[in-house]
């Protein structure tokens, strides 16, 4: 493994890092400006709220996973300066995040209440939950249009766009909570639902500002037939390469979920813990995310260019600055647990739990994001996507999802053993990603000519 970067390579880092941490932060700031005002009103509002969000965390994951499945091949594509290509796979992506979305929509437009009992059977936590589903619905269509064509963008460079949009969105979306939350500039006091209307127009805005900006790009052809004439042979290669990608986050997104189900059944302290908890680590871990967003758009690059030996230690590199960057956001968290109860107004045995989690979470981050630089990054830009979908099968469903219902619903143990027993999936991937890293066989060039 090289242990000196090759000139040039932070400067290229951090030009593609910047602004997606920007964007990251920003992203968790919307999530944490939304648990700060709603644990402002009351502890019910702010569980229910986090478990009516658990729908836009599984369709976070899928844009999450096809975000990383459209780059595999795109990045590549870009790299060769093959735009028709490049269109063809934004189309395909299109397709896909429309199909979830509109499924996603109409369930919590027209029946939120059957969709919110899969998290919870506490009464006033599911009407207030169904309550903020009806009102966000709307607002998981307006993403599925828009994420696709973020994250093509991403892929080819444009990362700004993504913290320009992002940033606007926060504006919009904090202010307009405020508004609606508390009733001000007379407006009335709405409680749960101010949230979901404001989260649902600051959607709408984002999907308008990506419109506009589809206008004047040149990465994408604005042709109807150049983004849907799809060939088959790029489907087969969309179907052979990106697909493990987009169905290992799915079934990660998923077994994740599991724990939202199982806490929701452990009671509102529980709930209210991990919602705060969830928000605290997506801020502080934004470094660690952004650098796997930048290393998939760097070595994706670089294999379409067929520079194969820079790209192998450029990731020799960005390992290294992961690992710091995991260490430095331990530090940080360690630094926030006195800080992070005192913000949201919850009980004195949520609190408690909240401390705990803080200080289990500190390891569990470190894990997340080597994992997630590793497997959603490395080897899918590498083409060997297929590695993430087997660990999550074998780590998460065969052992972590298994034991977790088990410590909660036979067993019987206090939530917080229970919590212990959820974060245990990334310390059993670790290992296993690690060593297939240092083998270093999971680059492959996956372009080819299209007439």
């Amino acid at each position: 493994m090289h242990m000196k970067a090759r000139k040039g390579f932070y400067r290229q880092l951090f030009t593609l890092l910047t602004p997606i941490v920007v964007q990251n932060l920003i992203t968790s700031s919307v999530s944490l400006a939304d648990v700060v005002m709603l644990g402002r009103v009351d502890q019910t509002v702010l569980s229910a709220s986090s478990l009516a969000g658990q729908v836009q965390f599984l369709l976070n994951i899928v844009f999450f996973g096809l975000a990383s499945a459209l780059t595999i091949l795109s990045s590549q594509y870009w790299g060769k300066g093959d735009r028709l290509s490049v269109s063809r796979i934004f189309g395909i992506g299109l397709l896909i995040s429309l199909g979830v979305s509109l499924l996603a929509a109409g369930m919590a437009l027209f029946n939120p209440r059957t969709l919110i009992s899969i998290w919870t059977n506490d009464e006033a936590l599911a009407e207030a939950g169904a309550t903020y589903l009806r009102y966000v619905g709307l607002s998981y269509l307006f993403a599925g249009i828009a994420e696709p064509y973020l994250s093509i963008m991403k892929s080819c460079e444009r990362v700004r766009l993504s913290m320009v949009v992002s940033l606007v969105t926060l504006l919009t979306n904090v202010c307009l909570n405020a508004v609606f939350i508390f009733g001000l500039l007379g407006m009335p006091r709405m409680g749960i639902l101010g949230a979901a209307l404001a989260t649902t127009i600051a959607r709408l805005l984002e999907l308008v500002l990506c419109i506009l900006d589809f206008l004047k790009q040149k990465i994408v052809l604005r042709s109807f037939r150049a983004i849907f004439g799809i060939p088959k042979a790029l489907a087969v290669d969309f179907m052979r390469y990106s697909m493990p990608a987009l169905a290992n986050d799915a079934l990660w997104g998923l077994a994740y979920n599991m724990n939202s189900v199982i806490m929701g059944h452990l009671g509102s302290d529980i709930v209210a813990a991990s919602a705060v908890v969830s928000v605290s680590r997506d801020m502080v871990t934004t470094v660690g995310y952004g650098l796997a967003a930048a290393a998939s758009i760097m070595l994706g690059k670089e294999i379409g260019l067929q520079r194969e030996e820079q790209a192998r230690e450029d990731a020799a590199s960005i390992f290294r600055v992961t690992v710091i960057a995991g260490i430095l956001e331990a530090l940080v968290l360690l630094c926030l647990i006195p800080i992070i109860p005192r913000m949201v107004k919850i009980s004195e045995t949520a609190g408690s739990y909240l401390r705990f989690m803080l200080l289990l979470s500190m390891a569990y981050q470190m894990g997340q994001i080597i994992n997630t630089l590793l497997i959603a990054s490395f080897f899918r830009c590498g083409g060997d996507s297929r590695y993430g979908l087997r660990m999550d099968l074998l780590c998460m469903w065969c052992v972590a999802v298994p034991l977790s219902l088990i410590s909660a619903f036979v067993l019987h143990w206090p939530p917080l053993a229970v919590y212990a027993v959820m974060c245990l999936d990334e310390f059993i991937k670790m290992p296993f990603a690690i060593h297939h890293y240092l083998k270093g066989n999971w680059i492959h060039n996956l372009t080819r000519e299209f007439r």
